[in-house]
């Protein structure tokens, strides 16, 4: 198992394929499986790229992350593990939700580097009360399906769930809820009253092909407010997907590995080396 130290952790990480690298973060409670359950589809039939899967502090198998107290050491981390995984290369982002919060804490520290950005779902504010979302909604269910989980697995898979059928029930408990199990809550929690960065993103104008792939359903973190930082990505398609939560990637798998597809398509089209 390959750990990565970082000097406040040792960031566990899933290293596939041969070329140009790409970097996928998770989001806040799960781990690495959340983005390679969504992203290896992607690259079936597409060589040449490098996938780099991390476990963010706190959380899957990544260790010795007592020492971090904030979203700004969360990024330290991140930063540290790209400059010694990747030493004066440039990549590709994929954030999910708070890794797409890293994301964009990437790209303001290093823009250069950085040949395009994927968020799912991204984490745009990171105080809840201040984000605009939708009233949670459930748009799809099997009832024949549900009724055979248990009631804790009920609440829990509609309490984010926008499509609840076998399908996504299997890859939320096998991508999602597996990761989640893993994650140190304490620490996550006292991470929660230092959430913000202590500095501010989406400053300067990022002329990289990028997506941003929203669920028109999401109430975890929303989709209107992604608006307001979208002039900045000066390349970025966005897409509001109905029919999708904030399990997008598994409630509209086609959509979702088509976006995918064609966004690599433009960065490849784009030259990077």
């Amino acid at each position: 198992m390959p750990y990565c130290q970082t000097g406040k952790a040792e960031l566990y990480y899933e290293d596939w394929g041969e070329g140009r690298p790409i970097v996928m973060i998770h989001g806040y409670s799960p781990d690495h499986r959340l983005m390679s359950g969504c992203m290896e589809p992607v690259f079936r039939g597409r060589k040449g790229w490098r996938r780099l899967y991390i476990d963010l502090p706190g959380m899957g198998r990544s260790r010795n992350y007592q020492d971090i107290g904030s979203s700004d050491e969360m990024l330290e981390a991140v930063l540290a593990f790209l400059d010694a995984v990747l030493p004066g290369e440039n990549y590709c982002l994929v954030g999910e939700s708070y890794g797409g919060y890293m994301v964009r804490g990437i790209i303001a520290d290093r823009p250069e580097q950085v040949d395009g950005v994927a968020l799912i779902c991204p984490m745009i504010i990171p105080e809840k009360k201040g984000r605009k979302l939708p009233a949670h909604s459930v748009v799809h269910t099997d009832a024949n399906f549900v009724e055979k989980l248990t009631k804790e697995q009920r609440d829990d898979f509609s309490s984010i769930g926008v499509v609840l059928d076998e399908y996504t029930w299997n890859r939320y408990n096998e991508e999602i809820l597996s990761g989640c199990r893993l994650a140190d809550e304490d620490f996550l929690a006292a991470i929660k009253a230092r959430y913000g960065f202590s500095f501010p993103v989406d400053q300067d104008e990022f002329h990289k092909p990028g997506l941003f792939v929203e669920g028109r359903q999401d109430s975890m973190t929303g989709y209107i407010d992604a608006f307001s930082i979208l002039n900045k990505y000066t390349r970025t398609s966005f897409a509001v997907l109905d029919r999708a939560g904030h399990n997008l990637q598994i409630e509209q798998p086609g959509l979702f590995n088509a976006l995918m597809q064609e966004w690599l398509d433009r960065v490849e089209e784009d030259g990077i080396k």
